[in-house]
């Protein structure tokens, strides 16, 4: 078995593996993304291009959590998942400043069907 490396084999070992290996990487590219959105447009094609991705890639992980739920999610019924879905894009469509009221109803609904139907 080989020597451990002096002065990371303690205590602070999990701080520093947590910032070389998750926050270093991550934020790396949040600078360079920064530095490059500057020169963007915002009317630009590529945006337009971003925008779409990311929107596409947020229905599928909604759609996801749906119709296959993972842990505690899978005992309240289909139905009640998509009617807080229905809920929470009611309040979206209605007023689109509103995103954290709708994120609250549909959470608040979900809970209260959990709750009465369970």
């Amino acid at each position: 078995m080989t020597a451990p490396i002096p002065g990371l084999d303690g205590a602070y070992w999990p701080y520093l593996a947590l910032l070389l290996f998750a926050v270093l990487p991550t934020e790396i590219w949040r600078w360079l993304a920064v530095a490059f959105a500057r020169r963007i447009s915002p009317d630009s094609p590529a945006l337009e291009w971003v925008r779409a991705v990311a929107t596409a890639l947020l229905a599928g992980v909604v759609a996801k959590l749906i119709i296959v739920p993972p842990g505690a999610l899978a005992a309240a019924p289909l139905g009640l998942r998509i009617g807080a879905l229905t809920v929470a894009l009611a309040i979206m469509l209605f007023d689109r400043r509103r995103v954290m009221l709708a994120v609250l109803m549909g959470e608040a609904t979900l809970i209260a069907g959990a709750w009465l139907l369970i």
